[in-house]
This record gives C-alpha cells, sequence and structure tokens, in this order.
C-alpha cells in the first residue's frame, strides 16, 4: 500500500470527501472508522435562461470546494499532516475550459465565468433525439437512448450552437474530473464520469471513433480525444503525486496529500451504502436528491430497456452497473407544494421552526397518523405522476410530465400534507416500476439502501418501501455521500487495499424499514396500478 505522506508511528489519520451537488459544495472530515467527525457547506449559484439553459462557475465552486476544505478541518480541530487522502464528487455537469485552464462562456450571456452546462439544462433534446435516431451500438451500453442530461448531445450543441466555443476549448470535463485536476493538474478521467456519462467503453477500454464520427463529433476522434480523455482510470485511483503545491495552499492541506480519482454524486452515494452486509449485487443503492438515482450493480452485464448501463467499472470496480432514477424527485416535491394555496403560510411557518417545507410536512403527516405506513391513507383521492423533468427510467423520455389527479378548491393546510404525500407516494411507485423492469431483465435485487438529504425523514423511508415493496435500509453514515468519496480518499492514501474492502469496513446499517403488510399494501397496490394507468395516459395525450 501507499502511504502518501509521512506520519509519526500512531499518529491519527483523516480523509475527507467532497460534494458538489447542485445548490451546495459540501466537505465531511472522516475517521478511518467511518465517523465524520465534522462537516461545512456553501451555496452555489445557479444561473437559469430561457429553452432550459440552467448553468454554473466552476471558478466559484472550485473557490467554495476550497474553503469549505478549509473550514471543515478547522472545525474538527485536526492537524492538515494528518488529513491522508481527498475524494471527490459531483454533478455529471460539462465543464468547458480554453488555454491553461481560462473558463469559457457556454451560453447566451457571454460571461466566461459561466462555463459550467448544468446535468439539468435540457437545451440539447434535440441534438440527444437525433444521435438517438441513428441508434449506433454505444447506445446500448446507455439503455438503448441517450439522454440530454449526458455530456456528447450537450458538446454537439456547442459546436451547432456556439462554434467559437467549441474551437476556443482545451478540454472538456466531467465536474468531478475537472474538481480532481484542479487538485493535482492530472488529466486522468475516473471511469464513473466517462462511462456513465460520455460513451466511454470501460469494459474495452476504449472510446468509439465511429460514434463521434456518426453523430457530428469526428473532431474529437480525429485528436485522439485529447479534450475529453485519454486517461481513464478507476475511481478511488491516487492521481498524479497528490495535491500541488498551490492546491494545497488554496485548501490548508500538505502538499502531496493523496487525491483520488472521482465520481458522479450520486454514484459516490452508492459507494458510501451498498458495502452494506457486504453484498453489492442485492443492493439498490437509492440516492434521493434534488433527483434520485437508482444503482444496481451484478456480476456480469445486464441489458435493461430504459436503464442507463451496463456500465463496467463504474461505480463498484469490477462489477456491472445499471443507473437509473428520476429526473426531479426531491425537486419534484418542492415544485409539487408549490402549487398549493397554503404552501407560502406553511413555508414561512417552517422557516420560524428551522425547517425546510418538505421536512416541516413529514413532521406534520407523522403527527396525524399512528404509524408511517398508515399516512398513505391521507393522500385518498389524490394521485400524482411526478414527472415534472421528464421520465429518466424506465423510459428514458425528456418529454414525459407531471400528472395530478384529484386536486379540488380546498386551500387548507390538511389538503396540503394529503398533496405531499401523495407526492411521496408518486416517487416511491416511480421507484417500484424501476426495480420490475430491471428484475424483468435479470438485474434483481433484495432491498433499497437509501441515501441523500431528500430521504432523510424516517416517515419518508417507510413510505418508499410501502410504495416500492422493497425493505428500505437506512445507512449509519449521516452523509453517505460524503463517506462515499471518503472512501475514495482512504483508497487512494493506501488506507485500504480497493474499494470493495473500504467499503465493507465503513459503511454500516442505522435502521431497516420493512414494507407494510396486508391492507396498506393493498392500497398501494391500487395506488400503483392508478399510477401506472395515469402515466399511460398522459403519454397518448401529450401531443393533444
Amino acid at each position: 500500500m501507499t502511504q502518501t505522506l509521512s506520519l509519526p508511528k500512531g499518529a491519527p489519520r483523516y480523509v475527507i470527501g467532497v460534494d458538489v451537488g447542485t445548490g451546495s459544495a459540501r466537505a465531511g472530515l472522516f475517521d478511518l472508522d467511518g465517523h465524520m467527525l465534522a462537516v461545512a457547506k456553501r451555496d452555489i449559484t445557479l444561473f437559469r435562461e430561457a429553452g432550459s439553459i440552467v448553468e454554473q462557475s466552476s471558478t466559484e465552486i472550485w473557490n467554495s470546494v476550497c474553503a469549505i476544505i478549509r473550514e471543515v478541518v478547522a472545525s474538527a480541530g485536526v492537524e492538515p499532516a494528518h488529513v491522508v487522502g481527498l475524494g471527490f464528487d459531483a454533478t455529471c455537469s460539462l465543464v468547458v475550459l480554453g488555454e491553461g485552464g481560462q473558463p469559457l462562456a457556454v451560453g447566451p450571456s457571454e460571461e466566461n465565468e459561466r462555463d459550467i452546462i448544468v446535468w439539468m439544462d435540457h437545451r440539447a433534446v434535440d441534438q440527444a433525439e437525433r444521435i438517438n435516431a441513428k441508434g449506433h451500438e454505444v447506445l446500448r451500453y446507455v439503455g438503448g437512448r441517450i439522454s440530454p442530461e449526458m455530456e456528447t448531445p450537450k458538446i454537439l450543441w456547442l459546436k451547432e450552437n456556439r462554434p467559437a466555443t467549441f474551437a476556443a476549448a482545451w478540454q472538456f470535463f466531467d465536474l468531478a474530473d475537472f474538481l480532481t485536476w484542479k487538485s493535482t493538474g492530472d488529466l486522468s478521467r475516473s471511469t464513473c464520469t466517462v462511462t456513465c456519462k460520455w460513451t466511454y467503453l470501460a469494459h474495452e477500454a476504449r472510446w468509439d471513433e465511429s460514434y463521434f464520427e456518426e453523430i457530428g463529433l469526428g473532431h474529437l476522434a480525429a485528436e485522439g480525444f485529447a479534450r475529453i480523455g485519454t486517461v481513464i482510470v478507476e475511481p478511488g485511483t491516487r492521481l498524479g503525486t497528490g495535491l500541488t503545491e498551490e492546491a494545497a495552499h488554496a485548501m490548508g492541506l500538505k502538499p502531496g496529500t493523496a487525491v483520488a480519482a472521482g465520481m458522479i454524486d450520486a454514484h459516490a452515494g452508492g459507494i458510501g451504502t451498498v458495502g452494506i452486509g457486504g453484498t453489492p449485487t442485492e443492493n439498490l443503492a437509492y440516492v434521493f436528491g434534488t433527483s434520485s438515482c437508482t444503482m444496481t450493480s451484478t456480476v456480469e452485464p445486464v441489458f435493461v430497456p430504459g436503464v442507463w448501463g451496463p456500465y463496467y467499472s463504474a461505480m463498484v470496480p469490477g462489477m456491472w452497473l445499471n443507473e437509473g432514477g428520476q429526473s426531479a424527485a426531491g425537486a419534484a416535491i418542492d415544485q409539487l407544494l408549490s402549487f398549493h394555496p397554503a404552501a407560502s403560510e406553511t413555508t414561512s411557518r417552517a422557516r420560524e421552526t428551522g425547517k425546510s417545507l418538505p421536512a416541516y410536512m413529514a413532521e406534520a403527516a407523522s403527527e396525524k397518523v399512528s404509524t408511517a405506513s398508515e399516512a398513505v391513507v391521507l393522500a385518498a383521492g389524490l394521485h400524482v405522476v411526478p414527472e415534472f423533468l421528464g421520465n429518466r427510467a424506465p423510459f428514458a423520455d425528456p418529454h414525459a410530465r407531471a400528472v395530478i389527479a384529484g386536486l379540488g378548491m380546498e386551500r387548507h393546510f390538511d389538503n396540503l400534507v394529503a398533496l405531499y404525500i401523495a407526492g411521496l407516494c408518486g416517487i416511491g411507485y416511480g421507484l417500484r416500476q424501476i426495480i420490475e423492469t430491471q428484475a424483468k431483465s435479470g438485474a434483481s435485487i433484495e432491498r433499497v439502501v437509501i441515501s441523500g438529504g431528500a430521504g432523510a425523514s424516517p416517515l419518508v423511508r417507510q413510505i418508499l418501501a410501502d410504495a416500492c415493496g422493497k425493505p428500505v435500509v437506512a445507512p449509519a453514515s449521516e452523509e453517505p455521500v460524503l463517506l462515499g468519496s471518503a472512501i475514495l480518499g482512504s483508497v487512494a492514501a493506501g488506507v485500504y487495499p480497493d474499494v470493495r474492502q473500504a467499503m465493507e469496513a465503513l459503511s454500516k446499517t442505522a435502521a431497516d424499514y420493512t414494507p407494510a403488510g396486508q391492507d396498506v399494501a393493498a392500497i398501494h397496490e391500487r395506488r400503483y396500478q392508478a399510477f401506472l394507468n395515469l402515466q399511460q395516459v398522459s403519454r397518448a395525450i401529450r401531443s393533444f
């Protein structure tokens, strides 16, 4: 094992996980038993424009990351020299840099600082549809259809709509790979990012030149893929010689501190959870945040229509990954509640108690029933298909939209609670649909291991278990996404020989939520059939 820094025998050692989500960057400092000693957070800016444009600034994100690393070390009261490893995860957003790493404007604002096309940006829907119409063989490894959330449609959009930016681009990075490059100067990409979002064929260790030529990005192939990655390594691989002098100074850490090849944020949540029980093939990682991701590991490749993958070594090294999820999950609940006449007043009350509106609603619903499973009766007559941002899986349909059935003229708080529960049920039924679709293709699971802020409430976890029909397991770590990134850092530092052993050592169970039986199960079965019917009707009438 490689030890990054020379420490006195018996000196304590720590690792840091950094998670850059859609709205914030967070850092967690962990000991080598997996206990988080401190956490720090900074909000990051989202710039929105017409045409489904959503952008961010890599400069702002980098400065935020450095600030929270300094803060978390100080808050934990540990010596910077005792931090031996650092891991990053981030949203699968596209960073565009010119020569010397200078940011390039990616949209009509013409502001160079706005150099990131965020994952949820859907400007490239037309490009994605044209790519799908060509039906290239590599699409088999993205569930048969590429998504506008992925990177090649976005780069094609740049080539067609901002040709000067495309031509001037020195590197196109996934956000996690940008962070590791800024930290180490190493241009290596992670198998997680390029396999899941860029069509890299990790099982064959190659890019497919014919795909890029066919879709109109032959320039990238002709250049030998120098702008999107020529060295691809597994997550947890130590990069370069560790932190550069410049990055170490900015972070308040020591030069040479080990930095791991990173991951997409949801996949880091998978690393922090699916090792529970040492059986990753039995566990579905469900990362429930702004969007949701479902991640299933298999020994052999399983092809599931409408579910991304199979991806080789994209999450657990040496295993295949199927990735599904919901394009809007926590964001869908926020959107749903915002429509209700009682939302404004209730939001004010929630803020007075220091809670988010969904957290406040979960507490309110819990007080109305004797058990969490009984909360489903509060939603009687209300049904929600929460596809506000399309269907990520199992239909890979960016044009899908939400359905809300059963609303009346009610304006009171109790009706808002009912709508909230109906929305949670809809999220759970979407999860069940993904689980069932995967099982039909041969990727069955026994339990759901949940992470993400939107799934922190015991009420939410129980409703999801009841709605999807599988036990939901809550990990002991309050921040499994951060733990997942810290696990990568521990492997890069040589604390553990590989990711699987680190997962098993550091991931533990806190609570189990078993699906309710009998009457409650029957209610959910009827509601699930209504969900499927509403979903089908919505597809049939969308063009009217």
